[in-house]
This record gives C-alpha cells, structure tokens and sequence, in this order.
C-alpha cells in the first residue's frame, strides 16, 4: 500500500513540475539585459582571471552561452550605449563620442529615436532600468521619456558611488525623471532596485536593463570614503592616489560585488519559478582602462580601436532553451542585442536597424550570414571582414592589417603583403562613413 501511494505521489510531483515548465515556456519570456562598465576581456574567471573570483557570472556561463568574439559598438561608454538602445551604429544617431558631464549637457539620444524599450512595450512588456544611463543629462533625454516605465540611476559617465556625485560637482542620482538621491553603494542600490522590479512584475513579462557602474571610476570598496560632494569639481585622479596593489583590490572588489548583483537576480528568478521564462545577456560596454583590469592579453584598451578597446566578455542565459557549456565564436556587436530580443518574443521587427538578431544562432545554433562590422571613434576607423580586420588611424597613417585567427594580439601588420585586400577594405570603410554619418546631417 505504501509503495503504491509513494508512486502516486511521485507522479503527481512529476507532473505539477511539467505542467509549470510548460506554463513558463507558454508566456512571453522576460528579457534582462546587464551591462558592466569599463571591465576587461580578461576580468571574469571563466574568461582566465585568476585574481577576481566572479562564480555567478561563471555559472550563467557554463548554464548557457559564452562568447569569444562578442564586440562593445564602441570603445568608450556613450557609443555603445546608444548602438544597444537603438540597435543602430551609434554614428547614426548621434553619439560617436563620449556625452561628458563638463561638456555635452545639452547633448543627448533623441527621443525620437525608438529604443528597444519603445519597441518592447508595444508587445505588452513593462519596462525597467536601473543604472547608467549617458546618452543625455537633460530630462528630455530621461530614460522615461526614451521607453522605460521605471528608472532609478545616474545619467552621468560615473558618480562617487557613495555620495552619487557626477564628475562635475552635481547631484546625479535620479527616480524617473527626477533627482532623488539615497543612501548606499551604487552596486547594492542597483541590484536591490532590479531584484524588487522582478518580484513587483513576476505576474507580467518584463525587459529590464541593468547598466552597473562597476568597475568604471571612482575606483571605491563598500567601505571607502565618499569623495565627491555637491560643488566638487576636477579633483586629483584618485588612481594616483592608489598603489597598483590597493587599486587592483579595490577594483577585484568591484567586479566581485557586481557578480554578487547578478547572483541576487538570478537567485530571484528561481525562488519566482520564472528563470525558465527568464532571458539574460551580459556584456560590457568596452574594455579595461589603460591602468586597471585585464583586457586577456588583446593589445589595447579602452578608447583604441585595437581588439582589447571593444573585445569584450559576454553571455546569454535561458535556462532549458539555450543549451548549457557552449562556445560561441560568432562575431557579435552590441546593437545585435536589440533585433534579437524583438525576435526571441515574437515582437515587431522596426524598421533600419542595423544590428542582427542571433536567435537562431542562439537556440538552433545556425550560423550567422557573413557580414562586415565597423568601429569608429576619434577620427579613426576600423573594418572586420571575416578574420580580417583593418584599422585606419588617419588620412596619413600607414594602414594597419590583421588576421585575427592567426594573429589575435594584432602584432603583425599584413597591409603590404596585401594591398588589394587593404584598398577593398579602406573603400568599404569610406562607403559606410558616408552612409552613417549622412543620417545624422
């Protein structure tokens, strides 16, 4: 009798868990997208650092996909934030550079330019950010007015992560379109606001975009001292301040607590049973600085054009759809992630983007057609066509050509041994200069 009603009650389980995968896969999925700021290629343990412990970031990475040639659309913060918003080159709409608090206050990403906030809401999505915004300080630009029906963050390139200082001396902490500052590291803050978005809309589907602060400067612990307040203005660069020793701890830490954030979200979805109906995308926005972080070994740092300014670190996640411990070697660019998410929902396509979506690539594992990617910054230029990659500095320069499969540390300038291929490539860079800076005129 006991074995009997022990079997029974062993289907009845079997059965509920089925029925509540099934419901999951049946509803929409939610999409949430996080973004690191200014962390190397080479930053994550699952991607060889053997000083920062990052065990949430390397369990998405072995329960989904990693990528190998994952590519920030820019090399500095601003650009690439606007390509992944858009889904366009950031040169379309305005933001090749750098939106500086001293400088660019009345610059921003017009709001009528349709983000994948904009385009995710027309498919009954609620939509959340909660982070770095920097595509524009005004509140016209405010991520409630670009598609986001939550927002809790800063609009600057950094802030004190204690006091919520911008670099020129104002208050940069914001709810909605309002400033509201709060006390707590920005990290903590981040996660915290992104955990309880999920628990508040568990019911509903959901985008949430989640750009860290961490690990860009102010390089601050949980412990450190605020330095910034109201009216500080260009004060002494803190990493002078450090030795290499204190600055490369403090920075672990930074990654390190990040990584905690994303083991607070991913945690959440399984106490929700909603990590099954979950997608998430990680990445950063370009590569290490010159003087902290590990770019792995590329040549380069943020700000080049060489592969270690925008060779980044990136995953997706979808439990029970994308297939765990796979490596991905497609080249991607940040933008993609806009088209990708429209499809994985089922959403209306707009219209002129120009990122791709992976889904296929993602959950059937088809390869991605060819295509030439492009990167633009500072005056110079930079073409990947299959393995090849060409990077013009200027009008002047000698041009300089790489093979990237037999040469990934970019030290061997191929551009004399081919000077056809090094004329196509320069023609080609020429022709879509033309064509993303026209739409901007």
């Amino acid at each position: 009798m006991h074995s009997k009603l022990n079997t029974l009650f062993s289907l009845i389980f079997l059965s509920i868990i089925t029925l509540s995968c099934k419901a999951q896969k049946e509803t929409k999925p939610n999409i949430i997208i996080i973004m690191a700021d200014d962390m190397g290629y080479g930053d994550l343990s699952c991607y060889g650092s053997t000083l920062i412990n990052t065990p949430n970031l390397d369990k998405m990475a072995s329960e989904g996909i990693k990528f190998t040639d994952f590519h920030a659309n820019g090399p500095v913060c601003s650009p690439t934030r606007a390509a992944i918003l858009t889904g366009k080159y950031q040169q379309r709409v305005g933001i090749d550079g750098v939106v500086t608090a001293k400088h660019h206050r009345d610059k921003g990403l017009a709001v009528s330019e349709k983000t994948f906030a904009d385009a995710i809401k027309k498919a009954g999505y609620v939509t959340g950010m909660f982070g770095k915004w920097h595509v524009g300080y005004k509140k016209e630009f405010n991520p409630i007015n670009q598609g986001f029906d939550e927002y809790i963050g800063y609009v600057s390139g950094n802030v004190d992560y204690h006091s919520h200082i911008d670099q020129e001396g104002y208050e940069d902490w914001w709810v909605g379109d309002t400033i509201k500052n709060e006390k707590g590291y920005s990290t903590d803050l981040i996660t915290e606001h992104s955990v309880d978005f999920i628990k508040r809309h568990k019911d509903e589907p959901f985008l949430l975009y989640i750009p860290h602060e961490a690990p860009h400067g102010p390089f601050q612990g949980r412990k450190s001292a605020a330095e910034r307040y109201v009216g500080w203005k260009n004060g002494a660069k803190q990493k002078d301040k450090m030795s290499d020793e204190e600055l490369n701890n403090i920075y672990k830490e930074m990654v390190e607590v990040m990584d905690e954030g994303v083991g607070e979200v991913m945690k959440t979805l399984k106490e929700l049973n909603i990590d099954k109906n979950t997608i998430i995308f990680f990445c950063s926005d370009n590569g290490a600085s010159k003087k902290v972080g590990s770019n792995g070994g590329l040549r380069g740092y943020k700000s080049t054009l060489w592969e270690g300014g925008h060779r980044v670190s990136a995953m997706a996640w979808y439990p029970g759809t994308i297939q765990p411990n796979q490596v991905n070697n497609e080249t991607v660019l940040t933008m993609d992630l806009f088209p990708t998410i429209m499809d994985l929902v089922g959403a209306e396509q707009p219209e002129n983007l120009d990122g791709v979506s992976l889904k296929n690539n993602l959950i059937k594992g088809e390869p991605l057609a060819e295509r030439d990617l492009f990167w633009g910054y500072a005056g110079r230029k930079a073409i990947r066509q299959g393995d090849w990659k060409l990077i013009i500095r200027n009008k002047t320069a000698e041009p300089l050509l790489y093979n990237l499969k037999e040469d990934i540390g970019e030290n061997n300038n191929l551009a004399q041994q081919h000077p056809e291929l090094v004329k196509s490539l320069t023609k080609k860079l020429e022709a879509w200069g033309d064509d993303v800076y026209a739409t901007t005129k």
